[in-house]
Order: C-alpha cells, then structure tokens, then sequence
C-alpha cells in the first residue's frame, strides 16, 4: 500500500510540472491541484487552498463540498499549520482543540503549510475525509510534494 500510494503521488507530481511550466500563477497552480487530487483519492472528500491575504485566512481554489469562506484567527488545523510551519496530521478532528467543522462529514484531516519562493508560509493545503485516521506519513510526504510546486 505504501508504495502505491507514493507513486500515486509522484505521478500526480509529474503530471502538474508540465502544466506549471506553461503557467506560473499559483492561484491557476492551486485549482489544477486540488482537481488531480480530488480525483485521485477517494478517500480526500474535500481538498482545497486557504490563502493568508492580510492577516486573514480566506478559502482560495476548492474540490468538495462548500467551505469557510475565512477561518478564525489563530483557531484551527489550517491556522496552526500556519502558526507552527509544519504539516498536521489530525487522526480524529473532534479531538483537535479549536477544530473549525466547516462539514459535519470531516472526521480526519491534514494539512500542509505552502512557501512561497522566499520561503514564507502563504497558504496551506488542507485535505479532509469523512472516515477517522485516514492519513498517515506517506500522505505527509506526497502533499508536502505537491506544496512544493505550488511557488516554483
């Protein structure tokens, strides 16, 4: 399984080089994104962009069902990955102090902190599921990949 769902991912990566070459707007970059991914895991029920624009973390390019248009301040997995510039794995989201249920369906998340090319975290990319604990390291990584395209 670990080994199919890291070539998932880096076939994934490999299909969005080639179109991130024709277009650098990472905004373009995040949509084309979160559609692979949308697509390639049935497990990501909703998988999308929060963009830090003046202090505020509002929702940018999204597959799913609707979303916060803005997460409190400071409040949340999507903040705290900010907060802390690490990637977050949250196994049960009840269990997270501060989780913001924009979808009573989520149950499980991750998300994983997006640099721009000064290395400053502008956005995060957040992935929820409906069934507990359904991401693990090997989806750390291959998001942390795919993060990484975003502002190169």
């Amino acid at each position: 399984m670990t080994l199919k769902k890291l070539a998932r991912y880096e076939r994934i990566k490999n299909q969005l080089i080639p179109l991130y070459q024709k277009v650098t707007d990472p905004v373009s970059r995040m949509a084309s994104a979160a559609a692979l991914l949308h697509g390639k895991f049935s497990y990501f029920y909703w998988v999308g962009f929060y963009r830090l624009i003046d202090g505020r973390l509002l929702v940018g390019p999204y597959q799913g069902t609707l979303a916060c248009m803005e997460l409190a301040k400071d409040t949340g997995v999507c903040w705290h990955g900010v907060n802390t510039g690490k990637s977050e794995i949250v196994p049960d989201v009840h269990a997270f102090c501060g989780h913001i249920a924009c979808d009573a369906k989520s149950k499980s998340e991750i998300v994983v902190p997006v640099r721009d090319a000064r290395g400053k975290v502008v956005a995060v990319l957040d992935v929820d599921s409906s069934s507990p604990n359904s991401f693990d390291e090997e989806d750390r990584v291959g998001l942390e990949l795919i993060a990484e395209l975003i502002y190169t």
